[in-house]
């Protein structure tokens, strides 16, 4: 039957475009549920010191490196990304990518902030550690791809060889924020839910909420990992062309 099954290179966009918007609406749930957790059963926010400054942490840090950076790898997924030049959509995830990173040195500092305050020490847990290396993957992974793919005076072959990685490190630096938010969730209903309170093996209102919220974010993720994968929905393009056009002119 004709336009049963898309051509070669043809963009499935029937398919693309239902998918983006359900991510939209998991991205939004992603943040709007962390804002509410912090400000209905956390106590609000500040930048004091506080509990309450901590409670930006989460915010920022779901919000820049799972939602920010999940809709900055999927620009080239983007139906019409596949028509004219691809500069505009280069620097639509460069600009992504950098309000994600903006978000996630203020997620840092509301969280050392805390931590200095209240003289807890920092970078003890798995949550912190699977976090750092996210962050410090995150900002290698925008300096090398700036250099790359925007500087004009950036060799070809440099370009072709570090797409590849490039890529790879995108799939895996939000697996690995998936990772971090989903432990953080978990490690902070265990420090808020004590016997001084509702335990959190009774499952309060509160538990059954995060558990909620960590569920979204790895739906989320997994769907953004899962389009990433899906060969239908990637931009073809010739690799020796991409290679002699120049970038920033």
């Amino acid at each position: 039957m004709r336009g049963a099954v898309p051509a070669a290179g043809v963009m499935p966009t029937f398919q693309f475009l239902p998918f983006s918007a359900l991510l939209g609406t998991l991205g939004f749930l992603c943040v709007v549920f962390t804002g509410f957790w912090s400000q209905h059963w956390r106590g609000g926010f500040a930048w004091d010191g506080s509990t309450k400054m901590f409670n930006w942490h989460p915010v920022f840090m779901v919000t820049g490196m799972l939602v920010l950076y999940g809709a900055a790898v999927l620009v080239y997924r983007v139906p019409s990304s596949w028509a004219g030049p691809k500069l505009p959509w280069k620097l639509l995830h460069a600009a992504l990518t950098l309000a994600a990173f903006v978000l996630v040195v203020l997620g840092l500092v509301a969280v050392f902030g805390f931590h200095n305050a209240q003289g807890t020490p920092n970078m003890y847990s798995l949550h912190s550690w699977l976090g750092l290396a996210a962050v410090l993957l995150f900002s290698c992974q925008w300096l090398m791809g700036f250099a790359a793919f925007l500087l004009p005076w950036s060799p070809a072959w440099l370009r072709i060889i570090y797409k590849p990685i490039h890529v790879f490190f995108g799939s895996t630096i939000l697996a690995l924020a998936m990772a971090a938010s989903i432990s953080g969730i978990n490690e902070k209903l265990f420090f808020s839910l004590t016997n001084k309170t509702v335990p959190y093996a009774k499952l309060p209102p509160e538990a059954w909420f995060a558990n909620s919220l960590g569920m979204v974010i790895l739906v989320f993720g997994l769907l953004v990992l899962w389009a990433l994968a899906t060969p239908a929905w990637k931009r073809p393009e010739s690799e020796s062309l991409e290679a002699r056009q120049p970038l920033l002119h």
